[in-house]
């Protein structure tokens, strides 16, 4: 195939090497995977087999620089897998998977590669630490493994890539299959006027006119419970949510089981030591301490909610009636209506006076949309990003909406990494998933999400790093989540939010006192929310901890968080076992802890924000300098200290979640 008949088979010539989506087709994607794995394993043979003794420019950097096609077409590839899904793809990430995880593999385990990694000396601290963290890589990767223990750790890692694929697959048709269908628009008091044309629009796309389709988010709580006065309907929605993914079941004891074999191939008594060891965390031991210091304050406080619930019900309170009372309550304490304060929320507005303008604020860079350069999707915006002196840094791509071909939640993915070494740009992408409507009004949560995954879109365009190894994101697992976490505080900043929360149709600013009692909410259901996500990452610790592959799914689901102490029936695990596809196909495998553990260094660095000033630009140099340009270039430990003078305290983070 010429370089002309695939549009991966060369650079692009787009500006920031965006990819050229528009010339590229799913007829592209398995001839590139193939001819880019060859192309890498050339590469790394190359590098191995050299005559010349290991340097580190012919060795780490040459290993940095390869992999060059391979890079492009699994970006653009991966990115569309979970955004704008088809057959097709779905096909072609059930062949490719395991040949990637094999891939991986035959790289990893060069003994004679690892022997050139191994002698290879370091210049300075940047390339200390890239040597450190690719013998790190290959170690944890078998490198030191006897043969019979490195084929058997190929097989498993196969398999596991595999399981991960359908566990994704599974769950986005499952998802789609349960959406709730409503025949009668009587049962949807309650919901506003757009929001019942939204699920009309919904029903029309899937050739359901006449009807109204209710969508399912990938958490348990879905997002219409809150408002709808029907409760034989509340409980459907909660049935279908909670019912979701029963043919991942078997898919997940063999992936528990897998990575527990793994992780004891490779000296660990399980899968979580495996994953710690390499984390800031660093033991199971700390981990397990923090959340043991969390779980009391948020079950006391999570059962006084619902008794404050119960009394204004009159009845017991079931999951799909908690989110419905305590909206009461909220309104009854604080006299605030969420469906009052949609109207101030339009997308738009939100993305350009909320988000956008805090970081040309707080940072000095500016955005321009560019609609000559297309997405991968029609809904896709493209914006330049440019610093404050008008040079280039990136292109953001935004892609808002909930569809059926996109899987769940919100992510950031990379499309193109900064690296000085090679002379890139970042390209980052945000995903989100609200409905769409004319206008597209949004909940407070939506606001939310969308200043935390720009948080992650900000550590990928200030990433300023001479390797690709450390561009952006590239950070322990339960480091990631704190700079996004941190973008947060923005979402609330009465300079900020003064701007954005404005009347669709007006323009005219939300009133001080709605936003005065939205504020004063912000420690309001804490107990729930902060049970729920724990609920979540106790049963993510108990499968990479204490499972011993005997045990059904629900049975061991409820055992587990019996143990654990958090099985309030009220209160269910923000996901399920066979809906968690975080820990079964997104990478946070015991990991799922990493979002609170992060909390920890965000509300301490909010409160440094607050010390210094607030929405100040040398406060954001400084964050920006000290914490986001670096990437994985240094420990991101030692990074918080350089950057705060001191060790992360837990006190900040208690009082916000009002567990003190």
């Amino acid at each position: 195939m010429t370089s002309a008949a695939n549009p991966f088979l060369s650079p692009s010539t787009l500006p920031y090497g965006l990819p050229p989506f528009q010339e590229i087709g799913e007829e592209h994607y398995a001839p590139a995977f193939e001819q880019g794995m060859a192309e890498h394993i050339a590469e790394v043979e190359a590098i191995a087999e050299n005559p010349a003794p290991p340097t580190f420019e012919n060795t780490i950097e040459a290993l940095e620089k390869s992999g060059a096609l391979l890079d492009r077409v699994s970006a653009v590839f991966f990115n569309q897998a979970s955004s704008d899904t088809t057959p097709g793809v779905q096909e072609i990430q059930k062949d490719v998977t395991p040949k990637l995880a094999k891939h991986a593999d035959a790289i990893h385990l060069n003994a004679k590669l690892f022997a050139r990694i191994q002698a290879v000396e370091a210049a300075d601290d940047e390339q200390r630490w890239l040597l450190k963290r690719y013998l790190t890589d290959f170690t944890r990767a078998g490198a030191t493994l006897g043969p019979q223990d490195q084929a058997r750790l190929r097989e498993i890692n196969e398999r596991l890539s595999a399981l991960g694929t359908a566990f994704q697959q599974n769950l986005l048709a499952d998802t789609n299959e349960r959406a709730v269908v409503v025949e009668d628009v009587a049962e949807l008091d309650g919901l506003s006027q757009d929001a019942i044309e939204a699920l009309a629009d919904q029903a029309r796309e899937r050739g359901l006119d006449g009807r109204y389709l209710i969508s399912l988010v990938l958490p348990t709580g879905q997002p219409a419970l809150a408002e709808l006065t029907d409760r034989s309907l509340r409980e459907r929605i909660h049935r279908a949510s909670v019912g979701r993914g029963a043919a991942n079941a078997e898919l997940i004891k063999e992936l528990a089981v897998l990575r527990r074999e793994r992780a004891r191939l490779l000296g660990y008594e399980n899968h979580a030591e495996y994953v710690l060891a390499d984390q800031t965390a660093g033991t199971t031991r700390a981990v397990t301490e923090m959340l043991d210091r969390l779980v009391p304050p948020a079950v006391a406080n999570a059962r006084k909610e619902q008794a404050d619930l119960e009394e204004i019900a009159g009845h017991p309170i079931q999951p799909w009636d908690w989110a419905f009372y305590s909206e009461k309550v909220r309104k009854a304490r604080y006299d605030i209506d969420s469906r009052r304060m949609r109207p101030y929320f339009e997308l738009n507005t939100v993305l350009e006076k909320g988000v956008f303008n805090a970081a040309t604020r707080l940072y000095g860079v500016t955005f321009h949309e560019r609609p000559d350069l297309y997405g991968y999707h029609p809904e896709v915006r493209v914006f330049e990003v440019r610093d404050e002196d008008g040079s280039p840094l990136g292109l953001f791509l935004g892609d808002f909406h909930a569809r059926a071909s996109k899987r769940g939640g919100a992510w950031m993915n990379s499309l193109v990494k900064q690296s000085g070494l090679e002379g890139t740009r970042p390209v980052v992408v945000n995903n989100l998933n609200i409905v769409k409507g004319e206008p597209t009004l949004m909940t407070f949560d939506e606001v939310n999400t969308m200043f935390h995954e720009f948080g992650h879109a900000l550590h990928g365009l200030f990433s300023d790093v001479r390797y690709p190894r450390f561009s952006g994101t590239a950070v322990p697992r339960d480091f990631v989540e704190y700079p996004s976490q941190v973008n947060e505080m923005w979402a609330v900043h009465p300079e900020i939010l003064a701007e954005y929360a404005r009347h669709h149709e007006t323009g005219e600013p939300m009133p001080q006192d709605l936003v005065d009692r939205m504020l004063e909410t912000q420690k309001f259901n804490q107990g729930f929310a902060t049970l729920e996500y724990l609920a979540a990452t106790l049963l993510d610790w108990a499968w990479h901890t204490a499972y011993d592959g005997e045990e059904d799914v629900e049975e061991f689901e409820k055992r587990a968080l019996r143990e654990a102490g958090v099985d309030l029936p009220a209160v269910p695990p923000r996901y399920r076992s066979t809906y968690f596809a975080h820990i079964w196909a997104g990478g946070y495998s015991a990991g799922y802890y990493s979002y609170i553990w992060s909390e920890v260094l965000d509300a301490d660095t909010v409160e440094w924000f607050n010390e210094n000033g607030g929405l100040r630009r040398e406060n954001g140099d400084t964050f920006r300098r000290a914490l986001l340009s670096r990437g994985g270039s240094v420990d991101s430990m030692t990074a918080f200290r350089d950057f705060r003078g001191r060790d992360p305290e837990i006190t900040p983070l208690l009082d916000r979640r009002g567990l003190l």
